[in-house]
């Protein structure tokens, strides 16, 4: 074991661990617990929701899949970072004046029933523990490769860390843990981009050509077409990135933790900026790694380019400066993944226990011990997950993820803000809709279905890596028909002017707007 890498390593655990030490203190109520008592600043908020979207497959992925695939791996940032146009036009003040603690109030701020409020919060557990499982996945390998430590024991330790994370300090430790993430990261890719640049004597034509003579791509390094030729799959996967993101429950309770609108803005505003600025930095270090590391050595090393960042790391800097962004990416996971895990909390324990099992008949002290009881289930749950998939390539759980929250979540919550004729059978049908399409669009897809190392060695009945042009529409058509076909109340639709005005300006009546 390196003695550099522990030393980061435990530094790190150390200072979360003092964070949530402080949070635990603060954290004695449902409503510090799950939106840190709405008292985040917008730029603090904007901070944390950076630390809980740029996740390890951002950080080692795209890095790597530019290195490997040129152009097409910096699309995939593109894709990320146009997603935030959508949350800031059309859904993130909406969210923030309609619910409380989970996405499950925003639809029932319209149609209060428990079977709905029962969908979204399967909806959001599921789309939580898909996310989070390739996220402990990958955070065990990096663990095991740097500090030699057995697969098994690096999942327990992530595992439980971010277990401690939620049950102790709630939202408030989250919120903090992904700010620290996220200074960390910018400084450590700002360092690195740094250090590239002056290896080139700040000479960006001479980077340039060091890329294309490190590359068997050569003058098409800089071109379309090297990781998706086919332009119906590229148009499928990109449909799933940008609209991904405003369905995604994690990122989307992250505007109950501030006060008011313009701290919603501000979140949003905040957030893209780092995040474009942080994607930026990721194709400097990916054309840095193939001038400085080149393609062969790469590929050598690690044929699916998740190690770019550690590699040309110790290339520039030596075992230190591989330990410090090794720890960065150790801090990226624990940042995500108890995101994640708060996320799944809210969703079970605010929705399901609170609100259907218990009829809102709890005390405040009983919703807490549920909350916390739940973060400590999810956390073992998915821990166990990743145990047992340690064998199995589970990368594109990610992709998936986005795919499932475009085609569920958000076409009920676009109609649910929007729509006039928009009833409960609507988001009833539109939210199951869009969640079996895309889980089945998985399970016979080649991504399971594969002759050649899948999990069922059979043909694929759909071609489609990422069905996202096909799933979306489903979720679309079914909450747009399933509101067609039934009759909405009289009651419904009379409330909607109300609804729209809360919707938009956080008033419940025009008297009190005014």
């Amino acid at each position: 074991m390196n003695f550099t890498y522990f030393l980061f390593f435990i530094c790190i655990v150390v200072c979360t661990l003092i964070i949530t030490y402080w949070a635990a203190r603060r954290s004695k109520t449902t409503f510090q617990f799950y939106t840190a008592a709405g008292k985040l600043t917008g730029v603090q908020n904007g901070m944390a929701i950076a630390g809980d979207y740029i996740s390890a497959a951002s950080f080692l992925g795209i890095i790597g899949a530019i290195a490997i695939n040129g152009y097409d791996g910096f699309l995939y940032s593109i894709g990320f970072l146009v997603s935030y146009l959508v949350v800031l036009f059309f859904v993130a003040e909406p969210v923030h004046h309609l619910g409380k603690y989970s996405l499950g109030d925003v639809i029932c701020a319209r149609f209060p029933r428990n079977n709905i409020r029962l969908i979204m919060a399967l909806g959001a557990f599921i789309i939580s523990i898909l996310y989070m499982i390739p996220q402990l996945v990958a955070s065990g390998l990096l663990i095991r490769l740097l500090l030699n430590i057995d697969y098994s024991t690096s999942v327990m330790v992530i595992g439980s860390l971010m277990t401690v994370y939620v049950v102790f300090g709630g939202m408030i430790a989250t919120s903090w843990v992904q700010i620290v993430k996220t200074v960390l990261l910018m400084s450590g890719t700002f360092l690195l981009s740094l250090i590239v640049f002056s290896r080139f004597q700040w000479n960006i034509p001479a980077l340039i050509t060091s890329v294309k003579q490190g590359t068997p791509l050569g003058d098409q390094f800089f071109l379309p077409g090297h990781l998706l030729n086919n332009p119906f799959e590229m148009f499928s996967l990109y449909l799933a990135l940008i609209l991904g993101t405003a369905g995604l429950p994690h990122i989307l309770i992250r505007f109950f933790t501030v006060k008011n609108a313009t701290e919603v803005r501000k979140s949003v505003l905040t957030a893209s900026w780092i995040i474009g600025v942080f994607y930026i930095m990721t194709l400097v270090l990916g054309l840095g790694t193939v001038a400085l590391i080149g393609f062969d050595q790469l590929m050598m090393t690690d044929s699916t380019g998740n190690l770019a960042a550690p590699l040309l790391a110790k290339e520039l800097g030596g075992d230190f400066l591989l330990a410090f962004i090794s720890a960065i990416a150790f801090t990226t996971v624990v940042a995500v993944v108890a995101g994640l895990v708060i996320s799944a909390t809210t969703a079970f324990s605010h929705d399901i226990y609170h609100h259907i099992l218990k009829k809102k008949q709890t005390t405040e002290k009983e919703q807490l011990r549920a909350a916390q009881w739940t973060a400590f289930g999810i956390g073992l749950i998915s821990t166990l997950f990743a145990l047992g998939l340690k064998n199995i390539n589970v990368t594109f759980l990610v992709s998936l993820t986005f795919i499932v929250a475009a085609s569920s979540n958000l076409p009920v919550l676009l109609l649910t803000i929007y729509w006039k004729r928009f009833n409960e059978w609507g988001a009833i049908i539109g939210m199951t809709s869009g969640l079996l399409a895309s889980l089945l669009l998985l399970v016979f897809g080649p991504h399971i279905m594969n002759p050649e190392g899948g999990w069922i060695a059979k043909d694929p009945v759909f071609m489609l890596y990422n069905p996202g042009i096909i799933a979306i529409p489903v979720g679309f058509i079914g909450a747009i028909l399933g509101s067609l076909l039934t009759k909405p109340s009289e009651e419904s639709i009379q409330a909607f002017e109300r609804f729209y005005l809360k919707a938009h300006t956080g008033a419940t009546t025009r008297r009190e707007n005014l």
